[in-house]
Order: C-alpha cells, then structure tokens, then sequence
C-alpha cells in the first residue's frame, strides 16, 4: 500500500446472503420444511428469514437458473438431523462429500455442522437463540487457536 492508497477495511464476516427463489411463499415452505428459524420479516417479493446476528435474504424473480459451482454454506448445530431432515422432506443430495443439494430455485446449499468449522458465534447469542452448550471439536478448537481466535 503506498502513501496515495486508502487503507483496506477488514473483512468481520458475514450480515446476509442474498437468495433468488421463484416464489416466496414456495421458498418458505420449502426451507420451512428443513430448518428451524424465525421469519425478521417479509413483503410480496422478500423474505428475511433470521440465523442469529445474521439472515437470509429471499428474492423473488423470474430468473432462477441453476449453478453447480456457486454455492453458500449454512451452518447447523447437528449435521445428522440434517441429513435426516433432507432425507424426509425428499431432497435429493448432491453426489459429493458431506451434505449439499439444490433448492428448487438452482441455489446449491452447503450444510456443515457448527461443531466442526471455525465459525464461531458468541455465547450470549448462541444462548439468545437457544444453543447455548454447543461444543467444537478439537480440530476445529486448534484451528482458532492457530489463529489467535480463543
């Protein structure tokens, strides 16, 4: 960086993603149907479904093409429940390690358990959202201690 350059902000993580669904009231249904969360809000077009300190952001368009290589990842706090949760609702996996599958609208979806990711939320908002004693493993404790993060 020289002298002329302003400095660069850090990136601190993640506020929102940002989904392109065909219909909303479908896309609620659909995710209604996977996970447990609670609705911020919605209007005709969008919907705002709560992660904590974070959200998703659903937008209805006509324009919903699939892609096999863009992705997001959803932390859970127990990847078997969600793999039995896809399981019951009929969602078909993704031939690939760990547990991916696309929503009906093209968006690939990438589930990892909470335990095992460095991401880490803090206790009073894992307790606010009623996780409160979510272990890491110690892998993933070692990653964020490498890292200066615990």
């Amino acid at each position: 960086m020289t002298e002329s350059e302003p400095e660069r902000p850090s990136l601190v993580g993640i506020n929102h993603v940002a989904l392109v669904v065909g219909d909303i009231d479908d896309a609620l249904e659909f995710y209604e149907d996977l996970f447990a969360f609670e609705l911020r809000s919605r209007s005709d077009s969008k919907a705002f479904l709560d992660m904590g300190d974070q959200f998703v952001a659903l937008a209805e368009s006509g324009d919903t093409a699939r892609d096999d290589k863009r992705h997001f990842g959803l932390v859970v706090e127990d990847a078997d429940a969600a793999e039995r949760r896809l399981e019951a609702c009929g969602v078909d996996r993704l031939d690939v390690p760990g547990l991916e599958f696309h929503d009906p609208w093209g968006n690939r979806v990438q589930l990892v358990e909470y335990a095992e990711i460095q991401f880490t939320k803090a206790d009073h908002v894992l307790a606010g959202m009623g996780l409160d004693g979510l272990e890491k493993t110690d892998e993933a404790i070692a990653e964020l201690e490498e890292k200066g993060l615990r």
